[in-house]
């Protein structure tokens, strides 16, 4: 309940003012009871807190690979008559095996991959009393595991094959130059956020994985019993380092953040002379004013008036 209201239409405007009782809101920022950190002492409420502070927990079955193959990786028509007719007149002078719709086939069907680790390499080193492991290098682990889907064709096992052809010659039994059969590999660790429909999909942590070529085309095991199983293709892959796409700034790459993305505060309207006036006057007197100098904009002519020409605080 106010102390005071009352309002008085004067032409085209309607001017209303009050005086409120509890003054509480009007310094919102200032409020002390505002300022209390959430949570509690409790261990659970912190534990809680930290988990919230991350946006939740990362989930195992939340990622996503990109996998880019050697620029000079090419189709070699071979198998059956019929599949060999097929895979050409699809091709034509097209590469399939390498194209962008095969490329983002593998990324949808890779249902396992393993994040690459890296150590630091120690010697005991030992001076006086208990010895030390002194690091002297840094190694990486070299080889990770992805297993695809295989679809009717195993299109995904020739598109491994299609590139181990870079790396030897099977006819001449001639091993190929490194640069022109290694790629890379980009893995991503993605969100599980309820703010929006959208940040499902969220990328949160990526590394990317240098000089990548596939080593081992696992076999794959047939047997009458398994009927309603899906066969998948397993791969070992060789890579030389690996970078985190956050913290290394791998061309310029900002995937992931410790905090969430940050709203973009518009900045208030400009009324001028009038403005510097208006934010000196208490809350309920500087509501008022801003909508008398609204509805002055909406109602004067000022643009017949200076030729069309706006200043403030009407521009």
């Amino acid at each position: 309940m106010a102390i005071l209201r009352g309002g008085r239409r004067i032409g085209n405007f309607d001017i209303r003012l009050g005086l409120p009782r509890d003054k509480s809101l009007a310094d919102i920022a200032g409020d002390p009871r505002l300022q209390r950190k959430p949570g509690g002492s409790g261990v659970l409420q912190r534990f809680e807190a930290q988990i919230n502070q991350g946006e939740g927990l990362a989930r195992p079955n939340r990622f996503y690979v990109i996998i880019n193959p050697p620029q000079k990786l090419t189709l070699e028509p071979g198998g059956p008559p019929m599949q060999r007719e097929r895979l050409e007149h699809r091709n034509s002078n097209a590469n399939e095996l390498t194209g962008n719709t095969m490329r983002e086939n593998m990324q949808m069907m890779c249902n396992k991959v393993t994040m690459p680790s890296r150590d630091v390499n120690t010697q005991s080193v030992r001076h006086y009393g208990p010895k030390r492991e002194m690091p002297y290098a840094y190694s990486y682990s070299g080889e990770i595991e992805m297993t695809f889907f295989g679809d009717k064709f195993l299109r995904q096992r020739m598109f491994w094959e299609n590139w181990q052809k870079q790396i030897f010659s099977t006819e001449t039994h001639d091993m190929r130059y490194y640069d022109d059969y290694v790629g890379s590999i980009d893995i991503f660790q993605l969100g599980q956020f309820d703010a929006k429909g959208d940040d499902d999909a969220r990328v949160t942590y990526a590394v990317r994985l240098f000089e990548v070529y596939p080593q081992t085309i696992s076999p794959i095991d047939y047997a009458y019993g398994s009927n309603n199983t899906v066969v998948e293709v397993p791969v070992t892959l060789n890579f030389r380092t690996w970078a985190n796409l956050t913290i290394d700034q791998v061309n310029g790459a900002t995937i992931g953040q410790a905090s969430g993305d940050k709203p973009t505060i518009k900045a208030s309207k400009d009324f001028g002379l009038f403005g510097g006036i208006l934010s000196k006057l208490p809350p309920e007197f500087r509501r008022a004013g801003r909508d008398v100098l609204q509805a002055t904009k909406r109602s004067l002519p000022i643009g017949r008036v200076t030729g069309g020409r706006l200043f403030p605080p009407f521009g």
